[in-house]
């Protein structure tokens, strides 16, 4: 069973955040200057994209790598459109020349493999909780 984690705490009471995922990596996100931010990092949903085109661009260098494969210049682009329902991942994949075209087929396919995608298929369940920090009491 895989479980991941991740934590955001607002720098500075601002809407940028410091986000720590598995207690082994941080990244900062924040919102443009027109939605109050400072731009200092992504936006939130802006993630959804870069965490897609990164599980592809990853599960296809492994395949790669298992095959001996050339994939030198591989790189994903994905345009997120959040304006249409259900929402659209659309990935383009720029695969090096001199590739076979059943080695290209290939990687086609294990694009389909990708966890993330795996994941946004599957669907989710949301549970949420609203705790209220001791730290934030007031004294009576």
């Amino acid at each position: 069973m895989l479980n991941f984690t991740a934590g955001a705490r607002s720098l500075d009471g601002s809407v940028r955040h410091q986000v720590d995922v598995n207690g082994r990596h941080v990244a900062v996100t924040d919102l443009p200057a027109n939605l109050g931010g400072t731009n200092a990092g992504p936006a939130p949903h802006e993630l959804l994209a870069a965490m897609f085109a990164s599980c592809v661009s990853t599960m296809i260098a492994l395949y790669g790598q298992s095959r001996n494969l050339d994939l030198e210049g591989l790189a994903v682009d994905v345009h997120y459109r959040a304006d249409v329902t259900p929402r659209l991942l659309e990935t383009t994949v720029h695969v090096p020349p001199g590739l076979s075209a059943r080695e290209t087929e290939s990687l086609r396919r294990v694009v389909e493999t990708c966890p993330v995608r795996r994941a946004l298929e599957a669907g989710f369940t949301f549970r949420d909780h609203l705790l209220v920090d001791d730290v934030y009491a007031t004294a009576a």
